[in-house]
């Protein structure tokens, strides 16, 4: 049975441009960053803290890769949702830090939410789930 879900694999342009937003936008913490021993890096950031999986930023290789880079899911939905525990400490700090927001914060029946871009244009949305 499986039991646990320990990567997501985020295909990116540059490792190095992603490593920098990743963690000095989001506040991520970099867990591995090692050659693969054939060329390959094999770059893992997640939270700071560890909650949840890594996301495993792959550089893409191929032209079909790289033509979905920052649409993974097609660019309607958004790619993850990132959950905090203090939404507006969260969403000022992210904001002071550069990130560009779709709207405004809004109260929803499940929680305080806002949708966000990373440097590539993929679509996430932070959430400070509604205690139920």
């Amino acid at each position: 049975m499986i039991n646990g879900l320990e990567f997501i694999t985020l295909l990116v342009k540059d490792q190095d441009e992603a490593l920098e937003f990743y963690t000095e936008k989001l506040g991520f913490e970099k867990q591995i960053d090692a050659d693969t021993g054939n060329g390959l890096r094999w770059l893992v950031v997640a939270p700071a803290g560890g909650k949840g999986p890594g996301l495993a930023m792959l550089k893409a290789q191929t032209e079909e890769e790289q033509k979905i880079v920052g649409k993974q899911t097609g660019g309607q939905i958004p790619l993850f949702v990132f959950i905090t525990d203090d939404f507006m400490s969260t969403f000022e700090q992210l904001k002071d830090n550069g990130v560009e927001f779709a709207g405004k914060p809004m109260d929803n029946p499940w929680g305080i939410a806002v949708q966000f871009f990373d440097l590539y244009g993929n679509k996430f949305d932070l959430v400070q789930p509604r205690e139920m």
